[in-house]
């Protein structure tokens, strides 16, 4: 058996079984602890990577396109030689068809083969004949035909659902909501060439064009509530003149305001709020370059004008309001689909998109609110003559030329998002001008979505702004002085106690901050500013005091620690400031400090602001800033400090030139992780502010933040949705906001420590 001599222990055997087994042991844990180490930093990149991988699945079909599929093309089923289509449509299933001709035949059709279903003749008077004829609204499914004996005809086509022997099967209805009997416009009996109608649960208004000019008659409501019969009081409107000849008129939902397109390119626009003079607000030109108007229809809700023109234009205007509440026709934006001239617009029944055809078979679908066009295909070679899409935008019906039918299948998920609509500026419909807003859902059906992600952006960098602004500095000078100056008993008891601010739930802080520490700031304004200029003003003034005590008495202190003097300091001036807040707000603000600020100011005060986000929100990150500061500091090695003092330099000279060079790599990242704190902070801002999204930097407004607001809207947004994928795309945004600032950061402090090392 080898030996091997020691001077302290001859007799020690590294060979031995218990040695050897030692080694194993040793030589196990050792490659344990690194294949445990390597299996965890692999599994946090490969988490990351999964988290990315998932983000990025659930927000790349919000930019997918959409596509148009083909599905049946057959003969326009029953079609009378001669007749004319006047009206298309499609049930919710997109199963079954209406088509009405100028015959007055109702047919019902199967969409998928072109086989009727059910027919129904419209009770047309004797000699009557069908000239004209208006939809109410896609949703209500009431359409008015005109007569050329001046009367109106009203139906609502409906369907209903059963399911015998558990298959599906739609039966058409026809209704006449007010009867069969033609309701007369012209007494004196010409033909309606020009109709549009409007109805809701308190009146119905039509309007008509003859030879003699444009009729507005309005029907108000009386509802018997014992047999809900409903009576119409009619009431005649008095237009005044027009120049030009009438070649379409449209009504708004709230029955104010009728559009009249005028000639080739003009478009009246008429104020009837007042039954008794309805006025004439504008008449402008509505197309360029010598175009003319060949098709207008409103979208969804009935504020905007979609105006198709023979140039293959199509323009969208609605009403903006001046600062005088006056309203204006205003042109919003255009799409192009080509230069030949539209002759089809067909709006989407719950979506701010539309789809438009032109005389050459070319199809284009858009979206209002993005500015983006979806897609442009060739349908056919034949011109289009009607088209009309189906309630869920999911298939689309064409009539060609020479009695054809056509029918496609429409795949269009996301139509509303679009870099235009997350990043820029926006023009919504009842905006006077466009504007980043944040408002995914409402009340109403014909709601357009405002998905801008800029207020939520800009709120979540105010929010860590001020946070940050509060935190830095009291942090890194804390962690100065308690690592360079403090005697190290003291900081064993203050560093735990900081530290432990760290612990303290987050939702507990913001439940403080915004049912205590808001109505507290609100109260104390004029104190709470006066505080930030008076404990600074105490401190200085108490050091300078120190400063010129002699000697024997500054000697009692043991050094080290002299912080502790300052605590009374503090606390004294604190007091003071906000003792005297209802004096100083008297003298200076005459009484009411918040309504100075909005009067002579301009600045609007919202209780829970980013001034109470930043004291509650800078406390919950000062922990984080001060402890990495704090260590860093504490670290720089003991010899460059005696190096430096030996040298004959001062304690100041020795902090700011040697100390703070060498840590400012630590400091560095301590600020950027307090940063992607601050950044990534949830329940303080979803409970201290009012989770308004506007983009001010007003310190007395409120914000929403990107992590607040997929907090809040998470739980009731529909998956699969475009609000859903947007909440995610704002999670990824937060992810690569991250991302990029730990990047940076961590260049940044590598180019530190290369600088500084050698110091």
């Amino acid at each position: 058996m080898n030996q091997i001599t020691d001077l302290s222990n001859p007799l020690v055997d590294f060979n031995s079984d218990e040695a050897r087994r030692h080694r194993r042991v040793r030589s196990l844990k050792d490659r344990l602890a690194r294949w445990s180490v390597a299996v965890g930093g692999i599994g946090v990149i490969v988490a990351i990577l999964l988290i990315f991988l998932y983000l990025l699945y659930e927000v790349v079909p919000l930019f997918k396109g959409a596509e148009m599929e083909p599905v049946a093309s057959y003969p326009a089923p029953a079609r009378q030689e001669g007749s004319q289509t006047l009206y298309l449509a499609m049930e919710e299933q997109a199963e079954l068809a209406l088509r009405l001709d100028s015959s007055g035949t109702l047919l019902f059709f199967s969409t998928q083969d072109g086989v009727p279903r059910k027919s129904v003749q419209l009770p047309l008077p004797e000699g009557a004949e069908i000239t004209s004829m208006a939809e109410a609204d896609p949703n209500t499914r009431e359409v008015a035909v005109g007569l050329s004996n001046g009367q109106v005809i009203m139906f609502k086509h409906s369907y209903q659902v059963s399911y015998p022997n558990d298959v599906r099967w739609i039966e058409p209805q026809i209704e006449f909501p007010y009867g069969e009997q033609p309701i007369t416009l012209d007494e004196a009996g010409a033909p309606l060439t020009q109709l549009a109608l409007r109805d809701n649960e308190n009146s119905m208004m039509l309007a008509a064009s003859t030879e003699a000019g444009l009729h507005v008659t309005l029907y108000n409501k009386e509802i018997d509530f014992l047999t809900e019969e409903v009576t119409l009081e009619r009431e005649t409107l008095e237009l005044p003149a027009l120049p030009g000849v009438l070649s379409r008129v449209l009504i708004d939902p709230e029955q104010r305001w009728l559009f009249v397109a005028l000639g080739a390119n003009r478009m009246a626009v008429l104020d009837v709020r007042d039954r008794d003079e309805p006025v004439v607000n504008a008449v402008l030109p509505v197309t360029e370059g010598g175009g003319r108007i060949t098709d207008i229809e409103f979208l969804l809700g009935g504020t905007s004008l979609l105006i198709g023109d023979s140039q293959g234009r199509i323009s969208q205007w609605f009403l903006v309001r001046d600062d005088d509440n006056k309203y204006s026709l205003q042109k919003v934006r255009d799409f192009e689909l080509a230069s030949s001239p539209i002759v089809a617009i067909a709006p989407e029944h719950r979506r701010k998109g539309f789809m438009a055809a032109d005389s050459e078979g070319r199809i284009g679908l858009y979206n209002t609110t993005a500015h983006r066009t979806l897609l442009v295909e060739q349908s056919s070679s034949a011109a289009i003559e009607g088209m009309t899409i189906a309630p869920r935008a999911n298939g689309l019906l064409l009539e060609l030329g020479g009695g054809q039918m056509e029918y496609l299948a429409l795949h269009n998920e996301h139509p509303e998002i679009s870099w235009s609509a997350l990043w820029d500026k926006v023009w919504y419909e009842h905006y006077s001008e466009p504007e980043y807003v944040w408002q995914s859902s409402a009340s109403t059906n014909d709601f357009e979505p405002k998905m801008s992600l800029m207020p939520l952006a800009f709120g979540t960098l105010k929010a860590a702004f001020y946070a940050m602004l509060l935190a830095t500095p009291l942090a890194i000078c804390g962690a100065i002085y308690t690592a360079y100056f403090m005697a190290p008993a003291m900081r064993r008891k203050v560093k735990p106690v900081i530290e432990l601010m760290e612990a303290l739930p987050t939702v507990i802080l913001g439940f403080l901050a915004g049912l205590w520490l808001a109505p507290f700031v609100e109260e104390s304004l004029p104190g709470i500013f006066a505080l930030l200029i008076l404990v600074p003003v105490a401190i200085l003034l108490f050091g300078f005091a120190w400063a010129q005590l002699p000697e024997r008495l500054r000697s009692l202190v043991p050094e080290g620690w002299q912080a502790l003097l300052l605590i009374p300091v503090i606390l004294v001036a604190s007091a003071l400031a906000l003792g005297a807040s209802g004096h100083i707000e008297v003298l200076l603000f005459d009484g009411n400090m918040r309504h100075w600020i909005s009067s002579e100011l301009g600045l609007n005060y919202d209780q829970r602001n980013a001034l109470v986000v930043g004291l509650a929100m800078g406390f919950a990150v000062i922990p984080t800033i001060f402890s990495i500061t704090e260590d860093a500091i504490f670290s720089v090695p003991k010899h460059l400090s005696y190096g430096s003092l030996a040298l004959g330099a001062t304690p100041w000279q020795t902090l700011t030139r040697v100390v703070l060079l060498t840590a400012s790599p630590g400091i560095f990242s301590a600020v950027m992780i307090g940063m992607g704190r601050a950044v990534g902070e949830t329940m303080i801002v979803l409970m201290a502010t009012g989770n308004t999204p506007i983009m001010d930097a007003n310190i007395f407004e409120g914000m929403r933040t990107l992590a607040a607001n997929i907090a809040v809207e998470m739980p009731e947004s529909e998956v699969g949705s475009s609000h859903y994928r947007v909440l995610f795309l704002a999670a990824m945004v937060l992810f690569l906001f991250t991302f990029v600032v730990n990047t940076f950061a961590e260049m940044v402090r590598h180019r530190l420590r290369k600088k500084y090392s050698s110091l």
